[in-house]
């Protein structure tokens, strides 16, 4: 194959073309690309093809995901303003019933504050006609004291039954 440097020949051997090296090359080449494809090409091209899918499967995966979580995402919204909404309307309610409570509570006491009211000018009223009726009482029993005193006493003239009278006024006193 190789031709060694002989001492007469001064031109390498290697290079200029030998055909038979050039054969066996290239039968040695094919052999190893044969062997190479069956034991090495075949498995490094299935597990590039399952790498391949595996990756177009996270694709489409992770699409799926996304796809899902827009889907999560806006129902969430929605149930974020549906629960504002009711948490407005709670408010609102609250609002309005205490409103009536407060208006409630208020026609109530006025209407108490009424009936008190009422109530004491009954007590007034009637405690007026009873000092009005125990003044009339006093009157009278001074009326009868006096007329019982003046009847004792027997009075010859109009003259000293007067000044009997307006003594016995000074002697009671109307408080």
């Amino acid at each position: 194959m190789f031709t060694l440097l002989s001492e007469g020949n001064s031109a390498f051997s290697l290079i200029t073309p030998d055909p038979g090296l050039a054969i066996w090359s290239l039968i040695i080449f094919v052999t190893l690309w044969v062997i190479l494809g069956k034991f090495a090409f075949k498995p490094i091209v299935n597990a590039l093809k399952e790498r391949e899918e595996s990756i177009d499967a996270a694709l489409k995966s992770a699409a799926t995901a996304k796809a899902e979580m827009a889907a999560l995402t806006s129902k969430n919204e929605a149930l974020l303003i549906e629960a504002k909404e009711e948490r407005n309307r709670i408010i609102a309610e609250a609002k309005v019933a205490g409103e009536k409570l407060k208006n409630e509570i208020v026609l109530k006491a006025a209407s108490e504050a009424d009936a008190k009211i009422q109530q004491a000018l009954r007590e007034i009223e009637t405690q007026k006609k009873a000092a009005i009726a125990e003044v009339k009482n006093e009157v009278a029993s001074i009326s009868l004291d006096i007329a019982e005193k003046i009847l004792r006493k027997e009075l010859k003239g109009s003259a000293e039954q007067q000044a009997y009278v307006g003594e016995l006024m000074k002697e009671t006193s109307l408080n």
